[in-house]
């Protein structure tokens, strides 16, 4: 189809910082919005930027965001003629696309019939390998017995890596170092591909050894022009999970980037594609680049690549969407310095990059940096979706300008009230490894001792100047914890949790603006020089800081020297409080969460670190395990629950005789 499909409204059928880079252009382009909520979003940066807004369900994803009749009619009641998907899953649903053309609204994305081409991994590389594109050696059949893949395995050789056809965030992505370990991570891969997709599918592929993962973004328009934009690089990965991303590739010259540019275009125009797209390949020592997958849609990191050509790629969807070519050739792009991005998720780094969920207290961005969100202070972040909560971007003239922007604008945004990846962000690229182009997607992995040390000297620096401000905090009477005044030259003893590490410390006031602050054997001289709500100016150790603080209750939230702390006052807290930590052999959530399995029974003996259920929190599952040895006496949830953080789950007789239900 040639025709034009002009449109005046657009829903977009996502949430937060993607709906809002959405919203954000279509007002530029003179179009009004609309945006759709779930009852936990009510109060969302993207409702209230949108021209309007419509409740489609309760918060959970799969009653709300992803209930594609519900978005259908959102649109019906209030007039909106265009559907933009975002970047999540419904913008590689081809139900979605089809359910839109049938409804007679524009999509703006590619057809159902090539998302279905690509969206599914297998179908998707057997397109690829006819149309010349360099491919990953693999199996790809529709044979899924146990038996079968083990046997395909064997051929291609291990490494290797399961992959399930319908994923996406690396959910259902397995890699395999041997033969043994085959058969129990299959099932591993196909259970969270079910979980997650409905379709336990997977594909094997050749594991290729310390990659480079560079994927180049294609944009197509329905009258069969196809360009590229260049490429970018994001090897830099946990679990599958991008990290850091940028444009262009430090292992791409410009030959290879026209090579992999025009591999990329010929598979576009083999599906007859329309729209934005991304290639993912995957990049060995040799230079040689195999393909992965294709993803039908605007890729989180499209802002790099915005960055360096200096297009807005949300507005080309726009205008291919309503029927009109590119707006340049491939000759006519061209790019300009380097630019680097990095995802700022709710999580706790030191805890296995546990996912977050609570109230951000305090949120400021940093000047000179893109930084795409829906935060601001007082803002809640739910259980329910995806850990990452804002993307910081800086581009410069040169790689390392642009990452030089990046660790100052990481290390000055304040984020308070909910532990994030900011301080792991800042490490990684500053590490030497990053800092001179060679990470590969082996790197955090290499490198986890430097990105999650043991910062003994920042650490003390924190307690430090954390005593002095719960005293401060204490004493002026603002959060009704003591009234005690600070001319009082007694010592006061505190006792305080710095990051989970428990602390004990003495401070007193020795002069109108000194401190002195001991703790572990060690005296520590403060001097006050500015105090405020929310910021703090000190002179430490000869060295004079800033600290931006925020208190809530028990919690102390430091932002120090651009790292985060946090501290848990328990200086009245009883000495008898139980540990979190299951020793009275009771099992509690570690996060807010839903429950989606169940691996043992009331009656059943278990041992220490044996699996007990999974929850999902942010698109992740966390398996539970039993802390002690015994017996189940009690299950106090259910499949489909969703608790809270520290809720009793499941309580065991420590020692019971096994086989003994009590």
């Amino acid at each position: 189809m040639t025709s034009p499909t002009p449109f005046s409204k657009i829903l977009i059928a996502n949430r937060g910082e993607i709906a809002l880079r959405v919203i954000r252009t279509a007002h530029a382009q003179g179009y009004k919005t609309v945006a759709v909520y779930s009852t936990a979003d009510a109060q969302a940066a993207h409702v209230i930027a949108a021209d309007q807004a419509v409740c489609i369900g309760e918060p959970l994803p799969s009653q709300s965001y992803l209930r594609i009749p519900a978005i259908i009619e959102a649109a019906r009641i209030s007039g909106a003629d265009a559907i933009h998907p975002g970047y999540g899953f419904l913008a590689e649903n081809e139900e979605f696309a089809a359910a839109c053309r049938a409804a007679g609204l524009v999509f703006i994305g590619p057809s159902p019939e090539a998302i279905r081409a690509m969206g599914d991994k297998a179908g998707g590389k057997r397109l690829m390998i006819a149309a010349g594109v360099p491919c990953i050696p693999g199996y790809q059949g529709d044979d899924q017995s146990e038996q079968r893949l083990s046997q395909e395995a064997e051929r291609i050789g291990y490494p290797v890596m399961i992959k399930a056809t319908a994923g996406g965030g690396g959910r259902g992505m397995r890699l395999v170092p041997s033969a043994a370990q085959f058969a129990d991570l299959l099932r591993s891969a196909q259970s969270e591909a079910k979980n997650a997709f409905g379709d336990a599918t997977v594909i094997l592929e050749r594991a290729i050894v310390e990659p480079r993962h560079v994927e180049i973004q294609i944009f197509a328009d329905r009258l069969g022009n196809a360009v590229h934009l260049g490429e970018r690089d994001c090897s830099v990965q946990r679990r599958h999970q991008k990290v850091i991303e940028e444009a262009p590739s430090p292992a791409v010259n410009a030959e290879l980037r026209a090579r992999m540019g025009a591999a990329a275009v010929t598979a576009a125009k083999a599906i007859a594609y329309e729209g934005a797209g991304t290639l993912e390949f995957l990049l060995d020592r040799d230079g040689n680049y195999y393909f992965m997958e294709m993803n039908t849609r605007l890729q989180v990191e499209h802002p790099v690549t915005e960055a360096i050509t200096g297009l807005d790629l949300v507005e080309w969807q726009l205008r291919v969407a309503a029927g009109e070519p590119l707006p340049l050739s491939q000759d006519d792009i061209r790019f300009n310095g380097h630019a680097v991005e990095v995802r700022l998720c709710a999580e706790d780094v030191r805890a296995g990059f546990m996912p977050q969920s609570g109230t951000m207290r305090r949120w400021e961005v940093p000047s000179g940096l893109r930084v795409e969100h829906g935060l601001r202070s007082g803002t809640s972040i739910p259980p329910f979706y995806d850990s990452m909560i804002a993307k910081l971007v800086a581009h410069g003239a040169t790689r390392d300008e642009a990452r030089r922007r990046l660790i100052r604008g990481v290390e000055g945004t304040v984020a308070l009230g909910v532990r994030t990846n900011q301080e792991f962000l800042a490490r990684c690229l500053s590490h030497p490894v990053f800092a001179a182009g060679g990470a590969t997607t082996a790197f955090i992995g290499q490198h986890e001792a430097d990105l999650v040390p043991a910062d003994e000297a920042g650490t003390t620096r924190a307690a430090v100047v954390g005593a002095w401000l719960l005293l401060e905090t204490a004493a002026a009477g603002r959060h009704g914890v003591s009234d005690r005044g600070l001319a009082h030259a007694m010592p006061l003893g505190l006792r305080f949790a710095l990051d989970g590490k428990r602390l004990t410390a003495s401070i007193s006031q020795v002069q109108p603006h000194r401190f002195t602050v001991r703790m572990d054997g060690t005296e520590h001289t403060l001097d006050a020089v500015d105090i405020d709500k929310g910021e703090a100016r000190f002179i430490l150790d000869g060295v004079m800081n800033m600290v931006a603080y925020d208190r809530d209750g028990p919690s102390l939230w430091l932002r120090l020297a651009g790292r985060p702390f946090v501290l848990d006052d328990l200086t009245r807290a009883a000495a008898s409080r139980t540990e979190e930590g299951g020793g009275d052999g009771r099992v509690r959530a570690s996060m807010n969460g839903r429950v989606v399995a169940m691996m043992a029974a009331v009656g059943d003996a278990v041992s220490p670190g044996q699996p007990l259920l999974a929850l999902e929190a942010m698109k992740m599952e966390h398996v539970h395990t039993a802390p002690v040895q015994g017996v189940i006496t009690g299950i106090m949830v259910a499949i489909g629950d969703q608790v809270q953080a520290q809720r009793v789950m499941v309580e065991i007789m420590q020692n019971a005789p096994q086989g003994t239900a009590t």
